[in-house]
């Protein structure tokens, strides 16, 4: 038996992680989910504008690719971060840092992520 994963084992373990998160803003619960390899590089890819970096939005931008329903479907499209945008910068912030923490990712990266 060998001591090192097969492919079967690891596309088959559940790796990503979800947390609750109480909203009191919005009188309620999300549910955020750690960002997946492909959903992290779609959120790097939102930081990018006309061809250049950008943090517009980004808290926004980080929730519209966190927040999950029941089933695991994204709640959020691109083309809602600018309605994300104009809610309560304590909402946001307490789901972007729900979403950082889930997702491994420190300011720093964020700040390389819009860089590059």
């Amino acid at each position: 038996m060998s001591k090192y994963l097969d492919k079967l084992a690891i596309l088959g373990s559940a790796d990503v992680k979800t947390e609750e998160v109480s909203v009191p803003e919005w009188g309620g619960t999300v549910l955020v989910r750690g960002m997946t390899a492909a959903a992290r590089d779609a959120w790097e890819q939102m930081l990018v504008k006309d061809g250049k970096s950008s943090l517009e939005n980004a808290r926004a931008k980080l929730v519209a690719v966190s927040v999950v329903d029941e089933a695991g479907n994204l709640v959020f499209s691109e083309s809602d971060v600018v309605l994300l945008g104009a809610k309560s910068a304590s909402a946001l912030s307490r789901i972007a840092t729900a979403a950082q923490r889930l997702s491994r990712l420190s300011v720093a990266d964020i700040e390389d992520a819009a860089k590059n």
